[in-house]
């Protein structure tokens, strides 16, 4: 997920969603709530002066929430609230540092496939039921059940966590799952092998508990509406306005509702960049997201602020839909005629950068020089009409194709309609193609994409984890946000390899994940890179204390306050 996963893991006023880290799927160039980063991170002692301001938080997304049933999400906007009105094992805090959940701390066995986790004992749900060990257990069997038809549980579980992916493949009981109530405080969970990560995984929206009573309860009905969900976070849902908006109180019966100043977050569904500007010169919103044409009217403001961000946006090429683009060349040709830079600077215009790999910058270094995996790798992918337009052609000839109609599937909103028909005119250099721009909402999507009903699809997908391998294992044979056809043997054995073998040696680990990044890139071109986002925003000065997570959640809102308003 994420997004988490996840996005998570967010398009402010466009949509910024990815398939499944959250984590993924998505669009374009501006984060979904408009959210800045941390503000410096203030100390908690600074916010004496927000006593006097009312602790109301109004923000905007850009899509409806998909769900709120944390088995099923797969996409930002769902995991940023499940985020906000949950508590995992462990939540992030400033930095992407883990900080205490619901657990309290934990040990690991010294061949590091059993964890054991130590529950804190104030932690309730809303309906004044305790959190237990049981509701993480019951939670996982669920995510990983066939039965749930859960996306990112076996994602994120199988081959991680013991028996989940037999288990999600229907030949092992749900009930053999590695993971235990040793008693009310205490989990216990087995890992298939070593995961360098795990820790860093708890934090993920897949991963948060569930209160089986009310869960069951509720039936077909639960997380459909805001009182069919139960919460354990600093926040709950108190109204869903579905397509409209939603509001988030405090929950007073927060195991840390002491850290909590906000007493209510609202938010508004809107897709158009310009009326969320209006929204915000009008004192209604506190953020927004600011697509191309109002970046150079606001960049001198005190207001404006640009935040990079670790997420990718890419061409997804559907190996099956098309006979083409089961040619390798005519990949190669789709990833080499975009100019990328011109997309950036003029399109998106606000901090985004060129991509040519499928890692971000910034993201995770050498373990023993330090250098950033994509200083390491660098551009896979440049911008090369001429060979471009050969291998097309040549591409055309081994299929036997003068002219080739592909469909694209891209967004809805304003700025994925800008991006998605400079895309469609670099594409259409390509001597005989035709591309059918099909612009669909993001829940529509995700659904096509699952069935791989689709030819060209822009796509994106935040970090679940700080980890390369939320990136790689991506591709896999049939891994379940794959979607492209894409299957190869040494592709398979290198992200294997980097997991089991190398799980316990973090340089040899680290340099397969390079090799492997060149070959679904350079050597197989299974994506057409595009660009890492940044996020043009502005933000009223009296907001403080919001925190941009680099996995999961975009935003953390837990040590959010109004100071000055």
């Amino acid at each position: 997920m994420k997004k988490t996963n996840w996005l998570l893991l967010v398009l402010a006023l466009v949509l910024s969603m990815f398939l499944a880290a959250c984590s993924g799927g998505g669009d374009e160039g501006t984060s979904s709530e408009g959210e800045g980063s941390s503000d410096g991170g203030e100390k908690k002692e600074e916010k004496a002066d927000s006593q006097d301001s009312e602790q109301v938080l109004n923000i905007m997304d850009s899509a409806e929430i998909p769900t709120m049933d944390s088995s099923i999400a797969s996409d930002a906007v769902a995991f940023q609230f499940l985020g906000s009105t949950m508590d995992g094992l462990y939540r992030l805090g400033e930095g992407g540092d883990v900080e205490p959940g619901i657990a309290k701390d934990h040990t690991v066995s010294e061949d590091g496939l059993t964890w054991t986790f130590t529950l804190r004992e104030d932690a309730k749900w809303t309906n004044g039921d305790t959190v237990t060990a049981n509701d993480f257990v019951y939670a996982w069997q669920r995510a990983v059940n066939p039965d749930t038809g859960s996306e990112y549980g076996p994602y994120m579980m199988g081959g991680v966590i013991k028996n989940a992916q037999s288990i999600a493949d229907g030949d092992t009981p749900v009930e053999e799952l590695g993971v235990k109530a040793v008693d009310e405080y205490t989990l216990e969970v087995s890992l298939e092998k070593p995961v360098p990560y795990f820790k860093s995984l708890t934090t993920f929206g897949t991963f948060l508990p569930l209160n089986q009573k009310f869960v069951e309860e509720q039936g077909d009905q639960y997380a459909l509406e805001a009182d069919t969900l139960v919460y354990n976070g600093p926040f709950k849902m108190t109204e869903w306005k579905h397509g409209e908006g939603w509001t988030l109180e405090k929950n007073e019966d927060y195991w840390d509702a002491e850290a909590v100043k906000l007493e209510q977050i609202n938010v508004k569904v809107v897709k158009d960049v310009a009326t969320g500007v209006n929204l915000y010169e009008t004192g209604e919103v506190d953020r927004a997201g600011l697509s191309a044409e109002f970046v150079d009217q606001y960049r001198s403001s005190d207001d404006f602020r640009i935040l990079e961000e670790p997420v990718l946006f890419y061409l997804k090429l559907n190996q099956e839909s098309n006979e083409i683009l089961a040619n390798v060349k005519a990949r190669k040709a789709i990833q080499m005629v975009i100019d990328r830079q011109s997309m950036v600077d003029v399109i998106l215009n606000n901090g985004s950068m060129p991509s040519g790999g499928h890692v971000p910058k910034n993201f995770v270094s050498h373990p023993e020089t330090g250098e950033g995996f994509r200083e390491i790798n660098g551009m896979l992918v440049e911008k090369n009409v001429e060979e471009a337009k050969k291998l097309w052609n040549e591409a055309k000839q081994e299929v036997g194709m003068d002219t080739v109609e592909l469909g694209y599937l891209g967004g809805d909103s304003e700025t994925a309609k800008n991006l998605d028909a400079y895309l469609k005119d670099q594409l259409e250099q390509l001597e005989g193609l035709t591309v059918k721009v099909q612009a669909v909402p993001f829940k529509e999507r995700l659904a096509r994409d699952e069935k791989m009903d689709y030819e060209i699809q822009f796509s994106g997908w935040g970090p679940d984890y700080i980890d390369p391998n939320t990136w790689m294992n991506m591709w896999v044979t049939d891994g379940a946000n794959n979607k492209t056809g894409y299957s190869s043997e040494e592709y398979d054995a290198l992200i294997d390899k980097a997991n089991t073998e190398f799980a316990q040696d973090p340089v040899k680990r680290f340099e397969t994940f390079l090799e492997a990044e060149k070959m679904l890139i350079e050597q197989d071109a299974v994506l057409a890179p595009l660009y890492q986002r940044a996020s043009a925003q502005l933000q009223k000065p009296y907001v403080k204390g919001v925190i941009a997570n680099p996995m999961g959640p975009d935003y953390i809102y837990k040590y959010a306050y109004i100071e000055g308003k």
